[in-house]
């Protein structure tokens, strides 16, 4: 729980993604309140399992970025929910069906996952019951990473940006080192310091935390 939101975890698949469920906080029943995905590894049956339990209603399925292993499930949440829209960065739009893309292409089963109905842009606002969330474009990682930030609630979930103690992998095809380090200098470590952070692997941080102790951002 994140002040006026729940963010719920659940770590998928063989690389133990971090994949979220993010809905309004309810003190009560959680039944028909609106909810989103953010990120579908595979195996996504405890999230799904989570949401089908609690009533919640998904609007849409937003994705952090679209290497394998935060869009492998795509397919099967898509099956549960068929009409649920898929947002992506525009810079991303082509990874969801192109293996070589997204870094499938050399595993058993390369990953053509259903195509985005959507485009996110930075400086985009998206509204969940009420709440406000600003689309950042953090690339560096992949070309299209965004971080979603929560002022009211003090949250940011950011992908593989950024993590407790390091920050994503820049030796990918398509990745750019100075570029994820310029974005988390300017869409992240410019938010507040008790700005809690939620990664695509590994625990929770804070902002302050890794302004002040994270080795590949001292200066």
């Amino acid at each position: 729980m994140a002040g006026r939101i729940d963010i719920h975890a659940f770590s998928l698949g063989d690389w133990q993604t971090n994949c979220y469920v993010v809905h309004a906080h309810a003190p009560k029943a959680l039944r028909g309140l609106p909810c989103w995905i953010i990120d579908a590894g595979s195996d996504p049956g405890p999230l799904l399992a989570y949401i089908h339990e609690n009533g919640l209603k998904p609007t849409h399925v937003i994705l952090t970025h679209a290497h394998l292993d935060h869009i492998a499930g795509l397919d099967t949440i898509r099956a549960a929910f068929p009409e649920i829209p898929i947002l992506i960065h525009a810079n991303e739009r082509e990874f969801l069906t192109d293996p070589s893309l997204n870094l499938s292409v050399a595993v058993e089963e390369p990953v053509i996952a259903p195509e985005a109905t959507g485009m996110l842009a930075h400086g985009q606002t998206l509204e969940l019951a009420g709440l406000k969330f600003e689309v950042r474009h953090t690339p560096g990682h992949s070309p299209g990473g965004i971080s979603l930030y929560q002022p009211d609630s003090g949250v940011v979930i950011v992908g593989d940006a950024l993590f407790a103690g390091s920050v994503g992998r820049a030796d990918f095809p398509t990745s750019n080192g100075p570029a994820l380090i310029d974005g988390i200098r300017k869409q992240l470590l410019t938010l507040p310091d008790a700005t809690k952070v939620y990664s695509g692997h590994g625990p929770p941080t804070t902002i302050g935390a890794e302004r002040a102790h994270n080795p590949f951002l001292r200066a």
